[in-house]
């Protein structure tokens, strides 16, 4: 009886998994690169701002104040189709934020705070005339102390974004070109990470209808939180 028990649990908890992961806009490929972030913060990690190192056995970002700027730390990478998985936990920081570069600017990124998650094609110009797109603002309650997981896809003109079961997509020709330096950033003290993953991709056969399932861009946007940025204009976090 307890063995049959034990079998039906491990089967429910089995159907659980797979549901969690059922694919949305990408088919993961081969591992581009892959890393528990259990050493010192070494090459071929860049880090521009920040203190980042190793702290109970993950990665761990915190903003300097001197620097006036969040937190950053970036692969050298550059990609085209992808899926970037890992999973990160609040330690008192107001934000973090998964961003993927273009050739010329920022191209798109998963920002979180504890109570919000937004999924966005960035300003690609800074002080020229483009403008960011937010897709989705999300409520959500990502509470400090336990890890959460992030998960971002971008194959042909779309990507998308989800951290745990909050998810949302959008499109912009800005993605066809090629991605770089896919990276971390922390406003202020302090995020771990641990569990990279950076894969090629290829678009799910279904997503058309898996897309069907999901908020449509820009229909679910929230009011934002409170500024917290230094300055004003057009500046985003790196």
């Amino acid at each position: 009886m307890k063995t049959t028990s034990s079998l039906s649990a491990l089967l429910a908890l089995s159907l659980t998994a797979s549901a969690a992961d059922k694919a949305l806009l990408a088919i993961p490929g081969a591992v581009i690169f892959e890393s528990k972030l259990d050493s010192p913060p070494a090459a071929p990690w860049k880090s521009a701002k920040g203190k980042w190192e190793l702290v109970e056995g993950v990665m761990r970002g915190s903003e300097v104040a001197e620097d006036k700027h969040g937190a950053v730390t970036r692969l050298p990478n550059k990609l085209q189709d992808f899926v970037i998985e890992y999973e990160f936990k609040f330690l008192g920081a107001k934000s973090t934020s998964l961003s993927i570069n273009g050739a010329k600017d920022h191209m798109a990124r998963i920002s979180i705070t504890p109570n919000s998650v937004t999924i966005q094609r960035d300003d690609n110009d800074h002080e020229g005339p483009d403008k960011s797109v937010i897709f989705a603002r999300l409520p959500a309650e990502l509470a400090t102390g336990t890890w959460h997981k992030v998960r971002m896809e971008m194959v042909g003109d779309s990507m998308l974004g989800q951290v745990d079961d909050h998810v949302a997509w959008g499109s912009s020709g800005l993605f066809k070109n090629s991605k770089l330096a896919p990276g971390f950033t922390v406003g202020g003290q302090s995020v771990d990470f641990r569990n990279l993953s950076v894969r090629e991709a290829t678009l799910n056969p279904e997503w058309e209808t898996a897309k069907a399932t999901l908020p449509k861009p820009s229909e679910k946007v929230s009011a934002p939180a409170k500024p917290t940025a230094r300055g004003k204009g057009k500046k985003q976090a790196a």
